[in-house]
């Protein structure tokens, strides 16, 4: 199951796990992405179903789930990552709007995963992937509502995973730690910042996400960090945050902003989804990554563990 499967990283990870074979239950709130997600993820090999829902609705998520293991077979792998946002300072966002932010970016989350462990933990095995983001442990400006769902995420996680370990339970949770990524959310998001949204720079491709999703679906890792800005923001939160306070404060407006005038009256997917479909990727190919030199180091640290212990032993043989 994907959450958020009709557009950015949920559509690019969606097709990751077709891509493997996979049968993946599709749950966004738009039809039209959503029939473009089945047919991404059965040209990539897999098979894909359409599950129409709010995952602020609780009871609509727990009724996906029910379906997905009657049409589909029962949940391995549960990836929470449906999202929305608003771009503005805190006292230019109303209480409905932060709200609806913590509603679909943090609960939807928990009720995401209240119902893939009503059915894995009976099972005792499944992975709930949650897609975090180096805002899930460093603030910044203009994103108060959306920083503030990531961090609640990231203490829910942990909490959690205690108690699965205090029981016992084979059932796994992994967090996947994301950087600036190029995805149409910055233009559906709600904004009030006199120019167009972007992500901070450097911008990597919603596939990086994807292949980092399926890497930490199918490998025993607590959470992982992908891209060198997420460890540079996380890291650096830990050993200067008063620092970080004051650097983001002085670049972080200027830097979440094009030089295009936003347009006051661009419609916006943060109480009921935009039309048509919206596809992986937003703006900003011409300026994205499509690797990172960081996520290959991680995904391959224990074959480069090997490789350098062989070497080791090697040189002392030959002494």
């Amino acid at each position: 199951m994907v959450t958020g499967a009709s557009s950015g990283v949920g559509r690019a990870a969606a097709v990751a796990f077709g891509r493997e074979g996979a049968r993946v239950g599709l749950l966004a709130r738009g039809r039209a992405g959503l029939e473009g997600a089945r047919r991404d993820v059965e040209a990539a090999g897999g098979q894909g179903l359409v599950l129409e829902a709010d995952v602020a609705d609780a009871q609509a998520i727990d009724g996906a789930a029910g379906r997905v293991e009657d049409e589909l077979g029962p949940i391995d792998v549960w990836v929470n990552n449906a999202m929305v946002t608003v771009f503005a300072p805190f006292d230019e966002i109303e209480p409905d709007e932060f709200r609806r932010v913590t509603e679909v970016t943090y609960l939807g989350f928990v009720y995401g995963t209240m119902a893939a462990l009503k059915r894995m933990k009976p099972r005792d095995r499944g992975t709930i992937v949650q897609v975090g983001s180096a805002l899930a442990y460093r603030g910044i400006p203009l994103q108060s509502a959306y920083c503030g769902a990531k961090h609640a995420i990231q203490g829910f996680n942990e909490s959690l995973r205690c108690e699965l370990l205090h029981d016992g339970s084979s059932v796994r949770l992994t967090m996947v730690q994301l950087p600036a990524l190029n995805t149409p959310q910055f233009d559906h998001c709600r904004s009030r910042m006199p120019r167009k949204p972007q992500p901070v720079p450097p911008i990597f491709q919603p596939e990086l996400a994807a292949e980092a999703i399926l890497w930490a679906a199918t490998h025993t890792r607590r959470e992982v960090y992908v891209g060198g800005p997420t460890v540079e923001a996380i890291v650096g939160d830990k050993v200067a945050s008063g620092l970080a306070d004051h650097y983001l404060a002085k670049t972080n407006f200027e830097a979440q902003q094009t030089p295009d005038p936003a347009d006051p009256d661009r419609p916006d997917n943060l109480f009921d989804p935009l039309e048509g479909d919206p596809g992986a990727h937003g703006r900003f190919d011409g300026r994205s990554n499509p690797r990172s030199i960081q996520w290959w180091l991680t995904s391959n640290r224990d074959t480069l563990l090997t490789a350098a212990g062989g070497v080791l032993a090697a040189a002392g043989l030959r002494r």
